[in-house]
């Protein structure tokens, strides 16, 4: 079995692994922040079933299953959104969400993405807002709107406070005819936290934050995608006979 975090785990297409609960930004991307290129051939290769779990916007993690090769099965939006095998489902009260942003640019506050603002623009359960923002602000906002804050590091969002990945997780795990605990999850930050506590086995890695380390049930060395890779590895040395 290779181990090499250069080239990832070889991965036995026959092997008992089991389904997967993947973060994407920090855990199948690099310190500089852009996609990892070994995904691209550890995830089509996974036997079971791969679910990107992400605080993105809907298309991308679809456009990652697609250029990866691999089936549709996303969390989006921290859980917003969840799509698996062409079944879409879509939680939380977007409206409250709508009127918290506005809410807190009539109050000053920057979302801080320019005009484009391709963070938000296919957004449709949640707002996503820069961590060079008005965080006491945001937080007030989110208090007044009974509002989740979430601080991923990579942005700060306001969700839904019934929205949540280990949500997301349960209803992919239900139309995939399995249990959410038959997964093992993988991430860095506390938007994760809540998948690792549906999942049967969770990895944190080596940059995650401290909620995420402090619910998993495995703090990694290694960091970004070499820790994902190390995780990985180790289910393969586990079901190797």
């Amino acid at each position: 079995m290779t181990t090499d975090p250069s080239a990832g785990p070889d991965i036995p297409p026959d092997a008992d692994l089991p389904p997967l609960a993947l973060d994407i930004d920090g855990t199948l991307t690099t310190p500089e922040h852009t996609l990892d290129p070994r995904v691209f051939r550890v995830l089509p290769e996974w036997p079971a079933p791969v679910v990107l779990a992400t605080g993105k916007s809907f298309p991308y993690p679809i456009a990652l299953c697609h250029f990866a090769g691999i089936p549709e099965r996303v969390i989006a939006e921290n859980g917003g959104v969840v799509c698996v095998d062409e079944r879409v489902r879509i939680e939380g009260d977007a409206e409250r969400v709508a009127a918290a942003a506005d809410a807190f640019r009539e109050r000053g506050g920057e979302l801080g993405w320019g005009d484009a603002d391709t963070v938000n623009r296919w957004r449709e359960t949640e707002v996503a807002v820069r961590v060079t923002a008005d965080e006491a602000l945001l937080r007030e906002v989110a208090a007044e709107f009974d509002l989740t804050f979430l601080d991923t590091g990579y942005a700060y969002h306001l969700t839904d406070p019934d929205v949540s990945k280990g949500n997301g997780l349960r209803e992919a795990a239900s139309v995939l005819g399995r249990e959410p605990s038959s997964f093992v999850a993988v991430g860095d930050s506390m938007n994760d936290a809540s998948t690792f506590a549906v999942a049967g086995e969770s990895y944190a890695l080596a940059n995650a934050d401290e909620t995420a380390r402090d619910v998993a049930d495995v703090v990694l060395d290694a960091g970004y995608m070499d820790g994902t890779l190390a995780a990985l590895a180790s289910l393969i040395e586990r079901a190797d006979p």
